[in-house]
């Protein structure tokens, strides 16, 4: 029995495969990136929402560039970004094959949708380009901006062909109607004026709003005009040019009709979407979900039954039918501050958009959010020990808020302050907060929650608190332009340094304490002991500084720049260009090897200082770590791995892998194999880093044998108790409770797809390839599969997007049918050429 079971296993040790992790989903975070950047985390700030023709890609213009979106998955398809410039908004072709994007760069950009590249640039604005929209035969762009002009541009030569001008304000909203004879353009000069697009010349004015009008959408019919200026929604009659109605109550900042003409979406100031009647003006519905600032966008998808809102972090899929959500895309607003837990594996950032985001270093995802906010977030602060986050809101927040991080609950609120709080500060055991708000600072018990004392002085708020090392001095700096340092355990006023002629507005300590740093007009180094200016950084406007862990280096933020400086000779050393608006916050990871940004723009952006020898801290070499027994291959996780590595050498020589021999008895056999079993799935390092090991390509037979082994040898103990309870839950997992066909990667696609599939029994597997008319394209005979899961790329069904004959199909939707035995599944999936 026990010659039987040895040559199950070895046979199928040598026909199985283990496989280690594959992802095919890039990761979006690290999409184009700035030189010297690790990882984004966030998607920048929403300025508009379009559909592709076709109804498959969602485009969202943001701050950092343009995200498409597959609109069945949900899943990012492509971030399409060139030089570092803030997108305000995006129109699709009418073929679906090109994007239009204007940008605070003062240009119009052509992009190509399939291969994300840019393929065209329209210059002549003078000012920020705030709307685009292609003619309906897609021969034109008309463009608009701050510089109160409508541009009329041609597409196939990419030159000008002619300026509209009239309007008085900025225009933030044109539009063709669905003739292409008509051009409406939506200005701040609180007018909508219509140009004949032939002539170029004005053919009317629509006058009425009482303040600047957001946005403009002509029916489906060309009859009707929509316009939005924040307070209403007004409705307008092509021919004659009157108004035809009003809807009221409707806050309206961005309109679209549905594509029958019958509905129109309107944006609101109150973060909803407003759904009306166009024929009797009557309120068909709210949609509420939205959590920031108003409603930026809405658009309806090609067939009318989904409709998108977009606010500055969010973009919401609603049922147009039902009202309920259908889904959402996660962006981030403005990022005000940010800060590293000290073991460096978190980020906090607090948002324009209420709530605070815990943010995973390793991964750049995000593993958290701490809300109950009404106001942005102004400052976030993590304890000593890491267990604790602080954070204060902005206008009407007046209180501080204790989080603890491990649960992303709330436990304390500190109450007092009478006007928005700046900034906060731990001291370094932890025992107190520091808040700024207003005139003041105050000092607060963190075991109790209560107010030990106010320290008053300063004469305009103070923006900035920071601790010296030994805890005893605090730093504060103020719109008034000085820097005060306080007693800590007295309270009373220490000095006052001088000489900025402009607001500070931060201020840090160095690690020894010796040397403040204080950002206003410029950057100023201050020795703490005789309270003297000791040198100037060479920089101008500066809103955040910050000392490395080690002392050695400065970094200041200026604009859209991080500027890094030597402390001991005052000098810059680099600039780290990535964000495309202002940068508002820096902080370094405890060991110096990292720094985070966060920036108006709506992402952080984590930047790897190892790459720069001259700024990266010293690092130590690491020591070797330890790992048990049972973790063969001492990767620091006990699994598959370590069960093959045993099995493979039962009945071997211990000499050519002694860590096979688990129990240290001088042989290597079943024993060795249920030790390991016993401890499958501990992680056995705290230093190794997540390693997950698929199991689709493990036999259940390989386990089966195993398991059927350790039975025969089982001699009661808890060793083999624990180890054969392991294998039976592993065997468990290898197998599927049910058969499935699930969505092809990549998707969209060009020129090659992957089909993953489970089986819950064993079946004959046929998969059949058909184009949108139901006609066969391709037959995939996979044969007699055993069950098991087959969703990585050696093992899922494979199409190089060919047909029968072998000659590449052309654009378009297909779908694919997966049939296995009595199981028969369909699904949807695009090529894009």
């Amino acid at each position: 029995m026990k010659r039987t079971l040895f040559t199950i296993i070895f046979t199928l040790l040598f026909v199985s495969t283990v496989y280690l992790p594959f992802s095919y989903a890039q990761d979006y975070t690290t999409w184009g990136l700035p030189e010297g950047a690790k990882a984004r985390l966030g998607k920048g700030v929403i300025q508009e929402v379009v559909y592709s023709p076709d109804g498959t890609l969602l485009a969202v213009a943001s701050t950092i560039g343009i995200w498409l979106y597959d609109t069945e998955t949900l899943q990012e398809h492509a971030l399409l970004t060139g030089r570092s410039v803030v997108v305000y908004c995006v129109a699709f072709s009418p073929d679906g094959t090109t994007l239009a994007t204007g940008s605070n760069d003062r240009r119009v950009h052509l992009w190509d949708v399939a291969t994300g590249t840019q393929k065209g640039t329209l210059t002549g604005h003078s000012g920020h380009v705030y709307s685009v929209s292609f003619s309906p035969d897609g021969n034109t762009i008309a463009s608009a901006g701050d510089d109160r002009t409508v541009r009329l541009w041609d597409v196939a030569t990419a030159t000008q062909k002619g300026t509209l001008t009239g309007h008085t304000d900025s225009i933030d909203s044109v539009s063709f109607s669905p003739d292409g004879r008509t051009i409406a353009s939506a200005s701040r000069d609180n007018t909508v004026r219509l140009w004949d697009v032939a002539t170029r010349t004005q053919k009317g004015t629509l006058a009425g709003h009482t303040r600047e009008v957001n946005s403009v959408a002509f029916s489906p019919d060309g009859k009707i005009i929509a316009s939005a200026d924040g307070d209403d929604v007004r409705l307008w009659d092509v021919a004659t040019r009157t108004l035809k109605r009003t809807f009221t109550e409707s806050w309206g900042y961005s309109v679209a009709f549905s594509p029958d003409g019958e509905t129109i979406a309107s944006g609101s100031f109150d973060n909803t979407v407003r759904l009306w009647d166009v024929a009797s003006g009557t309120q068909k519905g709210i949609l509420a979900g939205h959590r920031d600032s108003w409603t930026e966008s809405v658009a309806f998808s090609p067939d009318g039954n989904t409709l998108t809102s977009a606010s500055t972090g969010e973009v919401h899929l609603w049922d147009v039918a039902s009202g309920t959500q259908k889904g959402t895309l996660e962006h981030t607003s403005v990022v005000n501050r940010v800060a590293f837990s000290p073991d460096g594996e978190t980020i906090a950032s607090g948002s324009f958009d209420n709530m605070v985001r815990l943010w995973d270093v390793a991964t750049a995802t995000q593993k958290g959010t701490l809300t109950g906010y009404t106001t942005w977030i102004d400052s976030v602060a993590f304890s000593p020990d890491g267990t604790t986050l602080a954070s204060a809101g902005g206008y009407w927040e007046y209180t501080v808020r204790l989080w603890d991080v491990a649960t992303a609950t709330q436990k304390g609120t500190l109450t007092g302050h009478t006007d928005s709080v700046y900034s906060l500060a731990f001291s370094p055991d932890g025992k107190i907060i520091a808040s700024a708000g207003g005139h003041e600072v105050r000092l607060w018990d963190v075991a109790t929650a209560t107010q030990k004392r106010i320290l008053i002085g300063h004469t305009d708020s103070v923006s900035s608190v920071s601790f010296s090392p030994d805890g005893n001095t605090i730093a504060s700096g103020s719109f008034d332009n000085t820097v005060r340092l306080w007693d800590v355990a007295t309270g009373t006023h220490k000095h006052t340094l001088t000489g900025h002629t402009d607001s500070v507005r931060s201020v840090a300590f160095s690690p020894d304490g010796k040397i403040i740093a204080s950002a206003g007009e410029n950057v100023r180094l201050w020795d703490v002991a005789t309270a003297t200016q000791k040198g100037t950084l060479n920089v101008r406007w500066v809103s955040s500084v910050a000392f490395s862990p080690d002392g050695k280096i400065i970094a200041s933020t200026g604009g859209h720049e991080v500027r890094l400086w030597d402390v001991a000779t005052a000098t810059q050393k680099r600039i780290l260009i990535g964000h495309t608006d202002r940068v508002n916050s820096i902080a370094f990871s405890s060991d110096g090897t990292a720094l985070a940004t966060g920036s108006s723009d709506g992402t952080v952006l984590l930047w790897d200082l190892t790459l720069y020898p001259d700024i990266a801290p010293e690092t130590p070499e690491p020591t070797k770590p330890t790992y048990p027994a049972w973790d063969v291959n001492a990767d620091g996780h006990v699994n598959i791995l370590d069960l093959v590595l045993v099995a493979q050498n039962i009945g071997g020589s211990i000499a050519a892998v002694p860590r096979a021999d688990v129990n240290d008895d001088g042989s290597i056999n079943i024993l060795d194999l249920v030790l390991v079993a016993g401890h499958l799935g501990e992680s056995t390092n705290g230093a190794a880093p997540v390693s997950v090991v698929k199991l689709e390509g493990v036999d259940p037979a390989l386990v089966e044998a195993w398991l059927a082994l350790a039975q025969l040898e089982n001699d009661g103990s808890l060793v083999f108790r624990q180890g054969i309870t392991n294998l039976e839950r592993l065997l468990a997992s290898l197998i599927p409770e049910e058969t499935a066909l699930l969505a092809n990667y990549p998707n969209p696609f060009n020129p090659e797809t992957w089909i993953p599939y489970q089986l819950a029994t064993p079946a004959d597997v046929t998969l059949t390839i058909y184009s949108a008319d139901g006609k066969v394209v391709r037959t995939l005979q996979l044969g007699s599969m055993p069950a098991g899961r087959y969703q990585s790329r050696s093992r899922a069904a494979y199409w190089d997007g060919k047909n029968n004959t072998g000659e590449s199909i052309a654009s378009g939707v297909y779908f694919y049918t997966l049939t296995a035995g009595d199981f028969n599944a369909t699904r949807k999936m695009l090529i894009l050429k």
